[in-house]
């Protein structure tokens, strides 16, 4: 069966909604558990789920790993390792309203690296519907104070969450630039397998990961394997194959979705937005909209130009 665009988004929507739960989720895993000994737990239930699932619906073939097994370890170490590890550590000391508004810029970010690499701006329209959609992102998950000339202050948790984000947006463009011959599942499969060795080694060398795996509670392990298993295995999955159908810079600014989710979630819970928070859901909404086509902006006295 063939996959359309409009299907492609539905998975891009549910990737990005698992993602946004995890801002939530994560904090029940970090209360017992060190950051890269968590994010392990998680690739372990994620890898074991994925393969399983690859060696089901196409099998495993060694032509496709030594075909790309450089840019899989690669990719892995970026988008994997990179992102992921820097997700838990930096939330160590960042709050996840300001670990949302950094990830949020991983769509600029991914459009750059695009346009770097095949050397081409994308279109106005595009530019103009991630401006708006992050605009709206900025009113959520400030509750408006960024535009009341609030003081904004960093700190070096933001800082890591943003060089991770840096690395997502590397991984997104990289997947369709460099990966040949691979079908998404197959590429979401080995960049998280290598992605785990190496978050396995950089554990092991900064933590004890087995005595705080022994010691982590009932809670912490069930949010892994929440994260392992929605938040990486689908979430992967589901976002690899919207790459895949759309491009790498139509998918990466459904990024803005991530914090909307979060919030989402948080009103579940019981806290419920303010009137800012839900104008800029408004704002981000028309601006994934406007940048994917969907709403389109018809040029003003286009008509008028016509000689009589």
């Amino acid at each position: 069966m063939r996959t359309t665009p409009q299907f492609a988004v539905i998975l891009t929507l549910i990737a990005t909604f698992f993602w946004g739960s995890n801002f939530q989720v994560t904090k029940f895993a970090l209360v017992s558990l060190p950051p890269w000994t968590a994010s392990v737990e998680r690739f372990f239930f994620a890898v074991i789920c994925i393969f399983i699932f690859l060696a089901w619906k196409e099998g495993i073939h060694a032509k496709v790993l030594k075909q790309n097994w450089r840019e899989f370890i690669i990719l892995g170490a970026i988008g994997v390792a990179g992102f992921n590890g820097a997700f838990f550590v930096g939330l160590q000391s960042s709050s996840p309203i300001t670990a949302a508004l950094i990830v949020a810029t991983t769509p600029i970010s991914a459009n750059i690296f695009e346009a770097i690499i095949y050397r081409q701006l994308p279109d106005l329209m595009r530019i103009v519907g991630m401006a708006i959609s992050l605009l709206g992102v900025a009113l959520v998950i400030t509750n408006g104070q960024l535009v009341l000339g609030g003081e904004i202050q960093v700190a070096t948790g933001d800082m890591i969450i943003f060089i991770g984000s840096l690395g997502w947006a590397m991984y997104t463009v990289g997947i369709r630039r460099f990966i040949k011959n691979a079908t998404p599942l197959e590429t979401t499969s080995w960049t998280m397998f290598f992605g785990a060795i190496i978050l396995a080694f950089i554990a092991f060398f900064v933590e004890s990961p087995i005595p705080a795996l022994s010691s982590g509670t009932f809670e912490s392990h069930l949010a892994c394997i929440y994260i392992g298993i929605g938040g990486s295995t689908i979430a992967y999955l589901f976002w690899n194959m919207g790459v895949a159908i759309r491009g790498a810079g139509k998918t990466a600014i459904f990024f803005n979705f991530v914090p909307i989710f979060a919030l989402i979630i948080q009103v579940i819970m019981g806290n419920m937005p303010s009137l800012a928070q839900m104008i800029g859901i408004v704002i981000t909404i028309v601006g994934v909209l406007l940048g994917q086509g969907v709403i389109v902006v018809k040029r003003p006295f286009k008509g008028l130009l016509k000689k009589p």
